[in-house]
This record gives C-alpha cells, structure tokens and sequence, in this order.
C-alpha cells in the first residue's frame, strides 16, 4: 500500500482492511462449524454458530460506518477511492456468507434420520472447496492479488457442478427411499447455501480484481480468456 500525505487516511485504510480480514475469517469459521454441526448432529455447536453471526453484522456495521466516513473526510480518488469501496461492498457479501452458514446449522434441529441419507457423505467436500474459496478471495483481498482472485472466479464452475452432482444424487435417494425425503429436502437447503457461498465468493473476487487492476473480470472472462491475458 502507498504511503499517504495524510497518515490518518493510511490508519483508516488499513483499519478497513483488518475489519474485512476479521469478517473473512469469522465467515470461514462459521462454514466449517456449521458442516461439523451438521455432519455429527451437534446441537449445540449449531447453536454456536447462529450466535456467532451476531458479530458479523456488527462488523459489517463498523466497516460501512469507517468507509463512509473516510470517503466524506477524505475525499478519496482512484485506487483509494476503488480501496473503499471494495472494503464496503465486499463487508456487504461475506455478511451474506455467514447467513448462508447460519441457515446451514439451523438445519441441524430438522434433520432426522441423517444417517440414511446416503448422499450427507458428499456434503463435506462441496463444503470444503466453498470454504476454500472464501479463504483463497479474503487472502487476494488482503494481498491485491488479482491472478488469484481469477482462479477463485474459475473455481466457481466446480462447485456448481458439484452441486447438480449432489442434486442428482438427494434426487434419486428421495424417489428411492420414500422415507427419507424429509431429510433429503433439508440437505438440498444445504447443498443451495453452499453453493450461493461459492457464488458470493465470486462476487467478492470480482470487486478484488476491479480494485487490483481498475478492469471488471466476470466469470465469463475468467473462464474463456487465456491465462497470460489476465496477468
């Protein structure tokens, strides 16, 4: 980051970036607790991590109270100006992320049965490439990393497709095993969360590539441009 006339401006800049950083890592905490929750049907953990939520949005809160007041004090241009606004957009999203998380440990209580729910096996490893994303985008935020966020971006793609794999899967169980379809249902709310977690991540790589580079990079753009063009 360049240093600033103003050292108050480079204080509330980086203060921007740690509150993102604390959100980041709170998100991924509640993703993979609430998996956990999930998989060995603990309550109480689920209990945790709606709890938990609580402070992401007070986080989210001071994020847009601090850029807010930088950009009406400071009167940012450029790349601080693109700075602040990604730190309050990006705020807005892993908010989101960690709703996703809280609504997948609110399951907890309605799943019965699990244990005949065949496809709760694949449920941790679609988990695991959403968290990944969430931590890969929080580390390109942190760093200005725009090839990375890219990779995050074309990441997406295998979630998705892991997601109708999953689909497919609870589909077939539930016409196969009447009985189960109760629970079956509550796993597709889950397999969705995660998935519009991959997607929110997206999001996020794409404010991080615009306020890396000044230049938008869609999903599209990722995917069908070569490599050496996007660096």
């Amino acid at each position: 980051m360049v240093d600033h006339t103003v050292k108050s401006f480079d204080s509330e800049i980086s203060q921007l970036r740690g509150l993102i950083a604390e959100m980041g890592g709170l998100a991924e905490l509640a993703i993979r607790e609430s998996i956990d929750a999930l998989t060995r049907h603990d309550a109480e953990l689920a209990r945790k991590v709606v709890a938990a939520d609580a402070r992401l949005d007070a986080l989210e809160a001071e994020v847009d109270r601090l850029a807010v007041r930088t950009i009406a004090l400071r009167a940012p241009m450029a790349d601080d100006l693109r700075d602040v606004i990604a730190a309050l957009k990006i705020s807005g999203v892993i908010e989101r992320i960690g709703d996703y998380a809280k609504n997948i440990a609110k399951r907890v209580d309605e799943l019965e049965g699990r244990s005949k729910v065949e496809p709760i096996t694949l449920v941790p490893a679609m988990a695991e490439i959403a968290q990944g994303m969430v931590r890969d985008v929080l580390n390109a935020y942190g760093s200005r990393d725009a090839m990375l966020a890219v990779e995050v971006i074309r990441r997406d793609e295998k979630l998705d497709q892991f997601y109708n794999t999953l689909f497919r899967s609870l589909l077939t169980h539930m016409m196969e095993n009447p009985a189960t379809i109760s629970s079956a249902a509550q796993l597709l709310f889950v397999a969705r969360n995660l998935e519009r977690i991959g997607d929110h991540a997206t999001n996020v790589a794409e404010m991080v590539y615009y306020a890396a580079t000044g230049e938008y990079c869609s999903e599209r753009d990722a995917k069908d441009a070569p490599r050496e063009a996007m660096i």
